[in-house]
This record gives structure tokens, sequence and C-alpha cells, in this order.
């Protein structure tokens, strides 16, 4: 722990260094982020996750580029040109850019004009002619450089290398750099063009063919798609800034004010040092930082999607019939018990003919009352209207039918996962499986998935994938920990991602399940293999038993507080359970008696909270959505139609929505609101119930313009 790095990230965050510091000690004890959230309030002071993870991002950061200063002082060192003034600029440098310009010049790099040019010996003369003295002519001081042995040419190619020369001083300059960097940020400008002969084939990034944008305010979406573009070698793609004034900054910086004869030759390499070496590195370094924006934005939108469709309202334990629409290879149907155990499955098969048709009819029905059938889930894919319409005409009394999104089922139902679970099943089966279980507890099902296969991103194949992964494990995490998992029948890729425990202890528990049976108590799980304190101790509040021995592990209060619930039982004279049960006793209580010197107030108010409702899911209330009538596919539209939807995806510019017809419209975020919309995120929710107006239908590009305005 270093302790200016946590004084520089509470300013920076504005906390208290206490704050940090807590947290940045309970992270070096491998405590998780949820656990210190939800269990260490005290410590932090009641810090969040989003302010704890905040704390550990940027204190690696500072880490990270403390390393960086090392190896930089350790490199000039060697070369024996590490002076006080630069070992102490190094020294206060904040930033990973601060540290490359003032690298540059003692950074090992390929032979250059420069590099040539001092091995010929034309440094001195470079200096002098740099220096631009009044007195000093630097045709006549080149003449006397001349020599035939060491082959230097003319007069015009011994100033010529002096150029080559000051072009790299220039170049290497730090502060120059930082100035001219500035001015790309500020005042730059991306262009691209379609690349001559792609113009039919690189349609979809027709927005592009002619795109100027300023550096300084193009969103995320744009950068990223124009430089995917560029990537499938459709666009070509710059970032320009305007010569002159780049040029007269550097005048500014490196011209004396004096007459010397001097100026012209450092105004050449003035000019020389911009085209050649400093617009073009800069140029790189500004498309990087601009991707890093964007990649920034770009993850940020896809955690929210992903946290908004982990925490999806779940059906909850009800029978279901989870069917997977086809037409060719018929529909999958599929019957799940309450805790999403396949009990059946056949095929059935629409528009092949009536008899097909009427013996499908015939299986649904016989199925549905044979496993009591509650609810019917069908996939959103091709032909999935259909379905709908087809199960509708049934006159299931008491059945209701749910409309699923399915992006990802199909990843799923090929992934070894689903082939450890279901080997002997057919992928289309896997995936109608997957489907009826998103339903009964989204959080459980998706988890086995790659995110990046969900369908709520915004381009995320081109942003950073590490910083991606590391994101959404993050989201991953909090969600499953915000909900807690029942230990007895969670997954391996469920328990996987509980605080503290991971892939190998995950397996581990399955498998001790599996050969002893169901955990009778919460302490029983440090009888896992490899099950250590310290993972007890992150992972144990986040467990659930239900109907175990003791009562409160099926809440939410860890193990190492039972004591004090002992204690208030045993004070109000009545068993754990009743003081759970009863409101009036729990009133009773005085808090103030209970507070230690580790467990304060706000732990005992969490305590009275989960007392109350214990195990109580944090996810909304599971809610029906049924489209209208009539309206199945793209051809069904017409402008100025009003139809109810379910938001899909939120992206920067807008959010889509599910219609009913087998392509998610767009709400561009200029429809959104009659109000001004500063994100979409402000506005919708994932899986939120909205009317839209069809505003314009592309048949050929199958897109969909909606409104969700009331003009």
């Amino acid at each position: 722990m270093i302790i200016s790095h946590i004084h520089k990230t509470a300013k920076e965050l504005n906390l208290k260094a206490s704050q940090v510091e807590a947290v940045v000690t309970l992270l070096e004890g491998n405590s998780t982020i949820p656990f210190i959230a939800r269990y260490r309030k005290e410590a932090t002071g009641m810090l969040d996750e989003v302010a704890i993870t905040s704390i550990r991002d940027r204190i690696k950061q500072l880490d990270e580029l403390d390393k960086r200063r090392a190896a930089i002082l350790e490199s000039i060192e060697k070369q024996g040109k590490l002076t006080p003034e630069l070992k102490a600029r190094i020294g206060q440098s904040e930033t990973l850019t601060e540290l490359e310009d003032l690298y540059l010049p003692y950074k090992p790099k390929r032979r250059t004009r420069g590099m040539i040019a001092k091995e010929k010996g034309l440094e001195p003369l470079a200096e002098n002619i740099f220096k631009q003295d009044v007195s000093f002519d630097p045709v006549k001081e080149a003449e006397k450089f001349i020599d035939k042995e060491k082959d230097l040419g003319t007069i015009d190619l011994i100033l010529a290398g002096t150029r080559d020369i000051m072009a790299e001083w220039i170049n290497e300059n730090a502060d120059a750099r930082a100035e001219i960097r500035d001015l790309f940020l500020k005042k730059g400008v991306f262009h691209s063009k379609v690349i001559k002969g792609k113009e039919e084939e690189g349609a979809k990034f027709k927005d592009y063919f002619a795109w100027e944008e300023a550096v300084a305010t193009a969103p995320s979406h744009r950068i990223l798609a124009a430089r995917r573009g560029e990537k499938e070698t459709f666009l070509l793609l710059r970032i320009i800034v305007s010569e002159v004034e780049a040029h007269k900054a550097l005048r500014t910086r490196f011209l004396k004010s004096n007459k010397s004869a001097c100026v012209p030759q450092v105004d050449m390499a003035i000019e020389d040092s911009f085209k050649r070496l400093m617009a073009p590195s800069i140029e790189n370094e500004v498309r990087l930082l601009t991707k890093e924006k964007a990649d920034d934005e770009a993850i940020k939108t896809f955690a929210n999607n992903l946290k908004q469709l982990l925490m999806a309202p779940p059906l909850g334990p009800r029978m279901v019939m989870a069917v997977d629409p086809g037409i060719r290879t018929g529909c999958k149907v599929t019957c799940l018990d309450p805790q999403g155990k396949l009990l059946e499955y056949q095929t059935i098969f629409l528009q092949q003919g009536e008899s097909r048709e009427r013996e499908g009819a015939e299986t649904v029905k016989f199925l549905c009352k044979k496993h009591k059938i509650e609810v019917i889930a069908i996939g959103n894919g091709t032909a999935s209207r259909e379905t709908e319409s087809f199960v509708r005409t049934l006159g299931l009394k008491d059945v209701k039918t749910m409309m699923v999104n399915e992006s990802g089922a199909s990843y799923y139902s090929a992934s070894d996962v689903a082939r450890k679970e279901f080997p002997e099943l057919d992928v289309s089966v896997r995936g109608a499986i997957s489907i009826g279980r998103r339903l009964q507890d989204p959080l459980a099902e998706l988890v086995k998935l790659d995110p990046k296969n969900i369908g709520v991103g915004q381009y995320q194949h081109d942003v950073d994938q590490s910083r991606l992964k590391d994101a959404l494990d993050d989201v991953t995490v909090s969600c499953v920990n915000q909900v807690g998992v029942d230990i007895n029948t969670a997954s391996r890729e469920l328990l996987m991602y509980v605080s503290g425990v991971g892939p190998a202890l995950a397996q581990g528990i399955v498998d001790y399940r599996n050969q002893h049976g169901a955990f009778k108590t919460r302490h029983a799980i440090g009888n896992v293999p490899r099950f250590n304190v310290k993972a007890f101790e992150q992972a144990a509040g986040f467990m659930r038993i239900m109907g175990g021995d003791n009562p409160l592990d099926a809440s939410a209060v860890h193990p190492e507080s039972y004591g004090i619930v002992e204690r208030m039982a045993k004070d109000a004279q009545c068993p754990i359970k009743d003081l759970m049960l009863q409101d009036k006793i729990r009133q009773q209580i005085d808090l103030k008696k209970y507070i230690t010197e580790s467990i304060g107030m706000p732990t005992l108010r969490d305590i009275m909270n989960e007392l109350a409702r214990p195990g109580r899911d944090p996810r909304a209330q599971f809610e029906f959505v049924q489209f209208k009538d009539g309206i199945n596919t793209i051809e069904d539209l017409v402008p100025d139609m009003v139809l109810p939807g379910v938001v899909t995806n939120i992206i920067d510019f807008g959010c889509f929505v599910d219609i009913g017809v087998h392509h998610d419209g767009l709400v561009h975020i200029s429809q959104m609101s009659d109000k001004f919309v500063k994100h979409p995120s402000d506005v919708v929710k994932l899986h939120q119930k909205v009317m839209v107006t069809v505003k314009e239908v592309d048949f050929k590009r199958k897109r969909i313009a909606l409104s969700m305005k009331n003009k």
C-alpha cells in the first residue's frame, strides 16, 4: 500500500483517505467487492460497489504508472543520461502520456535520418544553428564540414542533415508534443471516406463515406463504427488538424525573435518535424486516446445493459413449456419443472399441412395437461409469431403465453456447458430448454453464456476485449451476489460467481452435493475440499439454504453475525424463527445495545431488514407482455401504426424495441421523448414495456424506425 496513492485517490474521488485505505486493506486481504460493500460498511464508511470498484481501478492505474516510471528511470540511468532535473520531472508526471513523452528522446529506436546525420558528425553544427545566434552563419559554417573522406556531400546536404537532427529534437520535446496533442484533441477533425470501388460492398457504412466530425465531440458509436469500416477495408480514416495552427505553435516555441540567418533552417526543420514525425505519431496517439474513450462509453453502456438483463424479473418456480420455433425442422417443445429440470420434449410441425398441425395441437394440449403447465415460453426468433398465434388458438385455459428473447440461446446450446448437461440432446432441444429457463430465472441461465453473445452490447467486438471482460465480470459478480444463490440447486456456472468461490470451488460444491446430498447448514459448506476459512467468510452470506436447520441460513445475515441475532432472540425471550416472523417483537429491539467495536448501526440495520424479509429477491415483479394481434412480420407494418413493444437493447444513440415482427425497431434518441434526452438510459430500461409509433420501414435493409414521442 502506497500512502501517496491513497491520498491522491481519495482527493480524486472526493472520499476520505481512511475510506480508501480501508478498501485497499480489505482488497489486499483478498476480500471481494460484494463482500466489502455488504459486510464491511463500518470499515469503509458505507461505500457502495461503484465507489469500491473506482478505488480498486484507480489504485491499480497508479501502481502500473509507478512500475512504468521505475522502468523508464532505470533505462535512462543505464544510459548515463539521468539528470536531477529529468529525474524530478519524471517523478512528478501524473499520466502515462507525460512519462512516454519524457522518455521518447532516450527510448531505443531504429536507425533514423537524424542518427545518420549525427554519425557523420553534424550534431555540433545542428546545435549552433538551433541556438539561432545572430552572428552565426549556417552556410559558412557548413562549408567547414565539407570533407571528401567523410562523404558529407554538398552544403545543401550538410544543412539537410542538421535539419534532420533538429526535426527529431523538436519531435522529442515533451512540451511541444503536449501542445500539439492538445491541438489534435481540441481542434482535430475525423475524416473518413469510402475506398474507391467499394461503395456497394460497404453499403452498411454509407453514413461514413464522407464523414467529418470534431474529435472533441464525436460520439463513441460513430468513432467505433468508422474504425470498423476502416478495419474491414471499406473506409479510409484520418484525424486532421490545421497545419497553419500547428506550425504557428511550434514556431512560437522554437524560433527566436531575431534576425539570425539560422531561423530559416530551424523553420524548415519545424515544418519537416511536424509533417514527417510529429503529426503521424500524435495522430496515432489521439486515435488510441479516442478509441479508449469510445471503448469506455461502449463498455459502460454494455455493462449497464447486462446488469438490467441479469436483474430482469424472474417468472419464478413455475411449470413451463418452452418452445424453440422452427418451420422446416419443426418446433422443439420442452417441459420443465419449477427448478428448470427437463421432464419431456417433443417436436411438432407447423405450416406443413393440416394433419401435422392438428397432431401438433394435440401434442401441446396433452403435454400441458400431463405436466400441469402454467406458462408457455416461445423464443422470439424465426416463426415465433406464427407459433404464438398457433398456441393462442388452442384454448389452453389458465395457461399464459410469453415471448422470450432468445439471443444467445444458440451459443448456449452448442457450448461445453450444454453438452455436459445434455450430452444426448440435439442443439435445438437444448436451446428450447435455455429459453424456458431464462424465463424462470434469467440470472441463473444467462451466467452460462459469454455476455458478448447475449445481444445487449454496442460494437462489443470492437472494444478492448480484456477491459470488456473485466467490466462484464464485475457486473455478473455484483448481480449474482446481490440476488444470492440457493447452494442446493445452483449450477456450477452460477456458483462460480459467488464472492470468494470461483470455478474450482464451484465444481467442488457441486461434486460434494452430488456425493453427500443437500447441505443442511451453511457451516457444512466448510466440508467441501479446499473451501477454507477465507472462502467461507467471503461466500457464506451470499449462499442460501432453504428449509435448512437454521432459519438464518435462508437470509443474507452473515454467519459471523448469528451470535448477535441469537442475543436479540434471547433478550426478547423468543426463538429466532419468531423474531423473523413477528414485526412486533422486532420493533421492541433497541439496536444500540448490540453495537460492538466491529459491528455498528449500518450492519445492525441490515440484519433487521433481513429478519423482516429473509432472502428477499431484489428483482422486480414479473409482468406478462403481449404484442398486437395480426402484426407478425415486417410486411405488416405501416407508418403511424401504434404498437406495444419491449425494450431489448439500449445504445448511446437510442434503443431497440421488439414489436413482435422478428426485427427489432430503432427508437433514435431524438425520438425517445418530447423533452431533451441526454442518454437513452435516462428514459428506458431493458425489458420495459413501451408504446411506439412506426415512423418508417426500410423493407430492403429490414430496418424499422420507431418513435416514443406523444406528438
